[in-house]
């Protein structure tokens, strides 16, 4: 199997397994939440950060379903250069690892 034509499975594995960790994420949003502050936090601070995470995790979702939408109508499901393109503008955080996120979920970049 060439590599262009494995390229078109490959995307589709990549897509449902997306659609699987957004799904899983959501479903686990407490335990994500609690994770993501410090062991004495607020009530206020529990709020903000489960409403970040329910913005990004919705702004995923919405993402996703234009990638979706794009590999389904074929506009970009066999034309290889157009697919990389999309992937990688839906999804920019599986091409970089340039930041980590911290115990607190504030993203923090590396030391230059």
């Amino acid at each position: 199997m060439s590599v262009m034509s494995s390229l078109v499975p490959a995307r589709f594995l990549a897509l449902a397994a997306h659609l699987v960790i957004v799904v899983t994420i959501f479903w686990s949003r407490e335990n994500n939440v609690r994770a993501s502050l410090p062991l004495d936090f607020t009530e206020e601070q529990h709020r903000t950060e489960d409403t970040r995470l329910v913005i990004g995790l919705s702004v995923t979702v919405c993402l996703f379903l234009v990638e979706l939408v794009g590999f389904f109508s074929g506009v970009s499901m066999f034309n290889s250069n157009q697919s990389l393109l999309l992937h990688r503008s839906v999804s920019p955080s599986s091409f970089s690892s340039s930041g980590s996120v911290g115990p607190t979920g504030s993203c923090s970049a590396p030391a230059a």
